[in-house]
C-alpha cells in the first residue's frame, strides 16, 4: 500500500493538514446558490449576509475548509466570486475551497486570496487539464480531481482509476506534487443505478491503495431521489472514510452527517481518548 499522503490548504493564518491518520476534513457545502431561492436572490442584489452567517455557522458545526460557490444563473460569476470571497474572508479565517468551472472566475479568486486554496475541480478531459492545472501550479494550490474524461463519466471503478492516474501523471509533468490532487471517485445516485455506492467506494479503495491519495466527494449526491436521505448518507460517508474517504463535501449543519463522521472517526482511531466524540455527545444532549 502507498504511503498515506497529506494535503496543505491554507488560510492568512490556518493550515488544515488532510491525511488519513487524523480526523476527517469536512468541506463545508453550503454556500452554493443552487436550490436556494433566498441565498441566490440576495446575491444577484450584491448581498452577502446570508453567505457570512452560513459561512460562520459552518465553521461553528465542524467545518474546516469553506467552499464557495457563486454558480448564479445570468450572473457575473468572475465579480460575485470574489465578493463572495471578501464577504467570507471578513468573517472567518478558515481556508477556502472555490467551486466554479470558469476559468477567468477562479483565476481571480486566486489572485485575491491570502493563503493556499483548495481548486474544485479539475477532470481528465484534456482541454480542461490544460485550462487548470497550471493555475494550480501558478498558485500553489491544491485541486479536486474528478475521475470524468471526454467520454464522461467511466462505469466502472477500473475506468475511474484510470482517470485519476491520467491526472495525476499530467499534474507530475508540471511539477505538481500527488499530494496536491485530491480525488473525487464521483458518488452518483442510488437512485437510478443500484450499484452507485459500490462503485464510488471500490474507486476509493484503489486510489488509496495505489497512490495513498486524499480523497472526497460530493456524498449527498448518493442518495438523490431516495427517502430517508439522511440515513442514507449517514451510513455512505462512515463506509466511504473506512474505505480511505478524507475530506467530504457535505453540510455540517446537518447532525445525522456530522454524528456519522465523528464515530467513524472515533471507530478508527482518529480520536485521541474519544474527546471529540464525548465533547459533540455533551453538546447535543444540552440542547435537547
Amino acid at each position: 500500500m502507498a504511503k498515506n499522503l497529506t494535503t496543505l490548504v491554507t488560510s492568512k493564518t490556518r493550515t488544515v493538514e488532510i491525511q488519513r491518520d487524523t480526523p476527517t476534513v469536512i468541506i463545508g457545502e453550503r454556500l452554493n446558490p443552487t436550490g436556494r431561492k433566498r441565498l441566490t436572490n440576495e446575491l444577484k442584489e450584491g448581498i452577502f449576509k446570508i453567505v457570512k452567517r452560513d459561512a460562520l455557522a459552518q465553521v461553528e458545526a465542524g467545518a474546516k475548509i469553506i467552499d464557495v460557490n457563486a454558480g448564479v444563473p445570468g450572473g457575473d460569476e468572475e465579480a460575485l466570486l470574489k465578493d463572495m470571497v471578501l464577504a467570507v474572508m471578513d468573517v472567518t479565517d478558515m481556508p477556502l475551497c472555490f467551486d466554479t468551472a470558469d476559468v477567468k472566475a477562479l483565476e481571480t479568486a486566486l489572485s485575491i486570496y491570502e493563503g493556499n486554496a483548495l481548486i474544485n475541480s479539475v477532470n481528465g478531459e484534456e482541454g480542461h487539464l490544460a485550462r487548470v492545472l497550471p493555475l494550480v501550479k501558478e498558485y500553489d494550490a491544491a485541486v479536486i480531481a474528478l475521475c470524468m474524461d471526454d467520454n464522461g463519466i467511466p462505469p466502472t471503478a477500473e475506468a475511474r482509476f484510470k482517470v485519476a492516474v491520467k491526472m495525476i501523471e499530467e499534474a507530475d509533468k508540471l511539477g505538481i506534487s500527488p499530494e496536491r490532487l485530491v480525488i473525487d471517485p464521483l458518488a452518483l445516485t442510488m437512485g437510478s443505478d443500484h450499484k452507485a455506492g459500490q462503485i464510488a467506494i471500490d474507486t476509493i479503495k484503489m486510489v488509496v491503495e495505489e497512490f495513498g491519495s486524499n480523497i472526497t466527494m460530493g456524498a449527498s449526491n448518493i442518495s438523490f431521489g431516495m427517502p430517508d436521505r439522511p440515513s442514507i448518507n449517514a451510513t455512505f460517508l462512515a463506509m466511504a472514510i473506512l474505505a480511505g474517504l478524507t475530506c467530504p463535501i457535505t453540510n455540517p449543519l446537518e447532525e445525522e452527517i456530522m454524528i456519522a463522521v465523528l464515530a467513524a472517526d472515533l471507530v478508527m482511531g482518529r480520536d485521541e481518548f474519544g474527546l471529540s466524540w464525548i465533547k459533540s455527545y455533551r453538546s447535543r444532549t444540552k440542547k435537547s
